[in-house]
């Protein structure tokens, strides 16, 4: 890997757009690609030089970073035959922070890798917020030397890099995380609702929770920062989240684990898309207006 990489951002959503332009702002050779030109105007306006040819991106990069809304949108950027996997001149290695299904990350990593090419399944946690101040949580799925080419990168844009495993694992493990934040949400709301129709305040049943066993990171963080204060804007849809929690679901019925309570929190995410549409934030479901039944 060269000692200055030209490093190549692809999505420029909310968490895209803050690690491109942190990458900017220490220094890195970085150039980014977003299919919306509102997004490419945002980035450029973060000192993120942008260009609308995603083929020579792809050719020129020593590093790419995709952050990307779906496995279709994965897969058509990155399996085009005339794209990455016809590239010979030297080797790139991909960051792929997408929440993408464990088996598509290793079909694609396998075609990389047949190519010449590294694969890192690398999704991130922390919000737009962590990604525009490098604290975000890494979980890492492929090799070793593949992680150890790009920590230069991953330790700017991340606190904590988190190897778990081999290519598919960073995705398994962003899967069961964000399986558990769906059904913590909709557990600290129901329990906020009984609180509150007993007499005591939000505010307070909180503090009571995140000084005893049954706090988690959405009574210390999401509820206090997004929810109390309705200001339901993590970044983070609710649409993709219903797409995590499929995910999560299709990875069991792949390994033939049984879990009938996340198919529940899987039912009730579904109930209330009237109240909480894909469009909303995430953060919506834990309003005292969005009750799914």
């Amino acid at each position: 890997m060269a000692q200055s990489p030209k490093i190549s951002v692809v999505g420029l959503g909310n968490m895209g757009l803050p690690m491109a332009a942190l990458l900017a702002h220490r220094q890195f050779d970085v150039t980014g690609f977003d299919v919306s030109s509102d997004r490419v105007a945002l980035a450029v306006q973060e000192n993120v030089p942008c260009t609308h040819d995603l083929a020579s991106l792809l050719q020129d990069a020593d590093i790419i970073i995709a952050s990307l809304p779906n496995d279709s949108v994965v897969e058509k950027v990155f399996l085009q035959p005339d794209g990455l996997l016809a590239r010979t001149d030297r080797r790139a290695i991909v960051i792929d922070t997408s929440t993408v299904s464990p088996g598509t990350t290793r079909h694609i990593a396998t075609l990389m890798h047949r190519a010449g090419h590294g694969w890192l399944d690398a999704p991130v946690s922390g919000g737009a917020a962590g990604a525009r101040d490098g604290k975000l949580t890494m979980m890492v799925g492929g090799t070793d030397a593949d992680l150890a080419d790009v920590r230069t990168v991953t330790d700017v844009l991340a606190a904590r890099v988190l190897h778990v495993g081999s290519s598919g694992a960073g995705n398994v493990a962003k899967l069961v995380n964000n399986m558990l934040v769906a059904a913590h949400m909709l557990t600290a709301a129901e329990a906020l609702r009984l609180g509150q129709a007993a007499g005591v305040q939000a505010g307070d049943l909180l503090k009571v929770i995140n000084a005893s066993t049954g706090r988690s990171a959405v009574s210390e963080n999401t509820f206090p920062r997004w929810v109390l204060n309705d200001s339901f804007d993590s970044g983070f849809s609710a649409g993709l989240m219903r797409k995590d929690v499929a995910l999560a679901l299709s990875l069991a019925r792949d390994v033939h684990a049984s879990l009938p309570l996340s198919t529940e929190v899987e039912r009730l995410w579904n109930a209330c898309r009237k109240t909480c549409p894909d469009s909303a934030d995430f953060t919506r479901v834990g309003s005292s207006e969005t009750q799914p039944a």
